[in-house]
């Protein structure tokens, strides 16, 4: 129900009828705009909003003569008025009511993403502070590292989305902008005031100079912005998807009663969310991608760019807005085994402590290349002949040279790789 809903609020704001809804608001604060620089008779706009309506069939059966789809719309809109219909699209052109309603419809769905944003890093941060310090192993290039937290894994998914949330804030702020400026921009036949009024009625801010079109690389920034936040996500459902594998089992999505992971195999239980969403966001990213050649028209405009926005805009939106939906359940939702984060710690043997060893030796006063060399060795041993690294090392002539057996054994104490935890949630969460 709930997850209906989010995609329906979304879905709503990119819907035909909610288009010309937006397209009429554009064309009636532009009449008043007309009127409060009293150019045209005053109450002209109070007929129009009084009167004024359209309906989608006809706007589609007068488009199939018209061939263009602004006016089909204002022609429809003016069979519901009287003379001061004539006032309607008064010095403008179409791309100054596209552009303008765009920038709203853009406007409001930035607010639902960011709404999103903000019940994702909830989540996280919840999440976080659970597992602060559950111990783990940490992994570069896949391969077991150093011990770490698992809360430390959301400390650093929440820091990431905090950018994502700033940036898009700023990519609301960038795509806030209408043009009420004519043809080419020049306002030739339309007062600047005109379009000052106009878009700050619509809640708006006018572009300080266009050309007949809002330029491109403000969607550009859009939605390369969605795509940023698209890729964090991936990022996320990624890393969970590697924790169900059935060799790691660190952590795994919620298998609700009666769900089926395959049709032939009954056993199985697949990270389907997670993968779901890393195939939603090459598909946003793909479509940045189109709306980066968006930004080069020809001249002061071309509509090279207009085919393919009726596409990637709505559904890059709408998609971002289901991914962070979905996201959101599957963090909450995480299951979590702790047993087997101990246990894959441990599966090495104790190789993972070296870096400690070594570091202990040097501080000692043993040469630094000695050791880490005397290290790698039993290192390498206990990888290859899955021997006790430990037991290796306190045997080691050198080894003993520099430290007791109670500093040796300090080295694997797991606890030791977590203990500024605090310093890094204080940074972190504030």
């Amino acid at each position: 129900m709930i997850e209906r809903y989010t995609r329906q609020k979304m879905g709503a704001i990119w819907t035909k009828e909610s288009k010309f809804n937006r397209w009429l608001d554009v064309e009636i604060a532009v009449v008043k705009a007309w009127e409060a620089v009293g150019k045209i008779p005053v109450g002209t706009a109070e007929k129009i909003e009084k009167k004024a309506a359209f309906e989608i069939e006809r706007i589609d059966e007068i488009e199939k003569t018209t061939r263009h789809d602004v006016v089909a719309f204002l022609e429809n809109v003016k069979e519901h008025l009287e003379d001061e219909g004539d006032y309607l699209h008064f010095g403008i052109t179409s791309s100054d009511t596209i552009d303008t309603a765009m920038a709203m419809t853009l406007r409001d769905s930035a607010d639902i993403i960011i709404d999103d944003i903000k019940e994702v890093l909830l989540t996280i941060k919840k999440r976080a502070f659970e597992f602060k310090d559950t111990l783990m192993i940490g992994r570069s290039h896949g391969i077991h590292g150093e011990p770490i937290s698992f809360g430390f894994v959301f400390a650093l998914w929440y820091e990431e989305m905090k950018r994502n949330l700033k940036r898009m804030e700023d990519a609301k702020e960038v795509i806030s902008y209408g043009k009420i400026s004519g043809s080419m921009g020049t306002f030739a036949n339309v007062e600047p005031e005109v379009e000052e009024t106009a878009c700050k009625l619509l809640g708006l801010k006018n572009a300080k100079i266009s050309s007949q079109i809002i330029q491109r690389d403000r969607y550009a920034q859009y939605m390369t912005t969605l795509a940023v936040i698209a890729s964090s996500v991936e990022k996320i459902s990624t890393q969970i998807r590697h924790y169900q594998r059935t060799e790691v089992r660190e952590a795994e999505e919620f298998f609700h009663k009666g769900q089926k992971g395959s049709s032939s195999m009954p056993h199985k239980r697949n990270p389907v969310l997670s993968e779901n969403l890393c195939g939603l966001a090459r598909l946003v990213r793909g479509n940045a991608v189109v709306a980066l050649e968006n930004v080069a028209l020809w001249h002061e405009r071309d509509i090279s760019h207009s085919s393919n926005e009726r596409i990637i805009l709505p559904d890059s939106n709408i998609a971002v807005d289901f991914m962070l939906f979905r996201l959101n359940g599957v963090l909450k939702n995480l299951t979590v085994y702790k047993e087997n984060m101990l246990k894959n710690l441990n599966m090495t043997r104790g190789v993972i402590y070296s870096q400690r060893l070594m570091l202990a030796l040097v501080a000692k006063g043993a040469d630094k290349i000695e050791a880490y060399e005397c290290i790698q060795k039993y290192a390498m041993d206990s990888w290859e002949n899955e021997k006790d690294f430990k037991s290796l090392i306190v045997k080691d002539r050198f080894v003993s040279e520099f430290l007791t057996k109670k500093e040796v054994e300090e080295c694997f104490d797991p606890k030791y790789y977590i203990r500024k935890m605090n310093v890094i949630f204080n940074r972190v969460f504030d």
